[in-house]
């Protein structure tokens, strides 16, 4: 997808599995953690606003 793009090939993320790409970038494990677990909670309340909305 990069190569085509910009005319080189370029990884988007750093190293899978992706809490490992944000290790990576410095992040502390609790950190990303936290922000996985927030990012969960969020998406399930989205889930279940759109589940009223039907």
């Amino acid at each position: 997808w990069t190569k085509r793009r910009t005319g080189e090939g370029k990884r988007v993320f750093l190293m899978a599995p992706i809490h490992h790409h944000f290790e990576k970038l410095g992040w502390s494990e609790p950190k990303i953690v936290v922000r996985f677990w927030i990012l969960a909670i969020l998406m399930g309340l989205l889930s279940l606003l759109t589940l009223k909305l039907r």
